[in-house]
Order: structure tokens, then sequence, then C-alpha cells
């Protein structure tokens, strides 16, 4: 089975793209499956059951960060959807956390971005984009030539072995390239890992500690004047 990994900020057009590739998958008789991580509500899960008649589940994450949620429920997630006798499994994440990293290793990472969000945007949002194997670039319909010049130059800038596809994913253009690198994508393997390394330390904030303050956390810290230190055992 091939495990495909959806990510990028919110509205940018995950679910839409991922829409038009289920459709053009069930074309070409492809067994899919799909599950949607989030944090507290979602019902693209029930949208795309009823629309493809594929097998879908979400998983909300509530108190933990998505992308450790992720990280944790991922093997099950496999398990799942090879016990359906799905060929391919697409993840769509929440993608709020721009320090982590959702994809693993034998697995295709895919990044959704809106070229409405800003030109700045590829520079913001780290190992979502750097280490993703295609960045899709969403409602480039609502932008001029030269934006979508300098919103590609910034991506490739950011991820400069990236594969670039620009969509108007509404209406189903620039999907067919999508499809093509999914449909050659490498099977997954057992045990999965991480792509990349995940941030360094712990939070105390991810683990409960209200107070503000550097004085207050340990772990690795930071304060307006002063870099990265590490105060704890």
């Amino acid at each position: 089975m091939k495990l495909i990994i959806f990510a990028g900020p919110p509205t940018c057009g995950k679910t839409t793209v991922i829409r038009q590739v289920i459709k053009r998958m069930i074309a070409q008789n492809q067994k899919t499956s799909y599950i949607k991580i989030d944090v507290l509500f979602a019902d693209e899960d029930e949208t795309i059951r009823e629309e493809f008649k594929i097998p879908t589940r979400k998983i909300y994450s509530g108190e933990l960060c998505p992308d450790h949620c992720n990280v944790v429920v991922l093997d099950e997630a496999v398990e799942w959807a090879e016990s359906t006798g799905a060929e391919y499994l697409f993840v769509e994440t929440a993608g709020l956390c721009l320090r982590c990293s959702p994809y693993i290793e034998n697995s295709l990472g895919i990044v959704v971005l809106e070229a409405t969000s800003g030109m700045n945007l590829p520079r913001k949002i780290g190992p979502m984009l750097t280490l993703a194997d295609i960045s899709v670039i969403t409602k480039i319909d609502l932008i001029s030539q030269a934006e979508r010049e300098v919103f590609r130059y910034r991506v490739l800038e950011a991820a400069k072995d990236i594969k670039v596809v620009e969509s108007n994913a509404l209406y189903g253009i620039g999907i067919d390239p999508i499809v093509r690198q999914i449909t050659q994508a490498q099977d997954v393997e057992m045990p999965m890992y991480l792509r990349g390394n995940p941030p360094v330390g712990t939070c105390t904030i991810c683990v409960g500690k209200k107070e503000i303050g550097a004085k207050n956390h340990f772990g690795v810290l930071r304060t307006m004047e002063k870099e990265l230190f590490y105060i704890g055992e």
C-alpha cells in the first residue's frame, strides 16, 4: 500500500485537492482510503465517504498537538487502511505546527499552499515545505502572473528539489501531474520513521504549564535578549 500525506496551513485547499485526486484514482480503478486528522471538528471524512463510497476515518487530536497525534496513530491508520483492502491511504493533517513535519520515509509528502496567502508564506512554514516531495500551489486564478512567478520562486528558494504543481483545484486544473506522482510512489514499509528531525527539547507549555516567563520553565528556552539555551537535567 502507498501512503500519501497532505499537509499545509488551514484553508489552503487540501481537501479540494484530495477530492480531485480521489476522483481520478477511482476512474483508474484504484482502491483508496482517507483519514482526516484535526483538532476539534472535521466533516471532510463524511463528505468524501458519501461522494466516493470509500473507507474514511477521522481522528481528533483534542488536547494533543495534531502533528504529535499524527505521529502516534499513523501505524494504526496504515493497518486500518490495509484491512479495508485499500491500495492508497490519503492522510490529511491539520497542519498547525510550523516546526514539525508530518511526512515519513517511504511515503509521498505533499504540501498545499494557497497563492493568495502572501508572497512570503514559503519562507515561513519550515519543514512542512522543505521536507515535502510536492508543493501544490492553489488558487492561482486569484493572483497575477507576476505574483505566481514570485510565489513559485520563493517555494523553490526554500526547497530547491521539490516538484511544484500550480493548480486551480476547484475546477480540477493541475491535478493530473499529482496523480502521476502518487501512482509512482514507494510502498510504505514497517516500521515507519519520521522524515527529518523533530523539534529539539521537551516543551513544558505543551505538557500543561501555564506560568509566563522563561524562569518558570525548563528544557530548551530563550528570552528576548538571549538565543536558545537549556535549563534542566
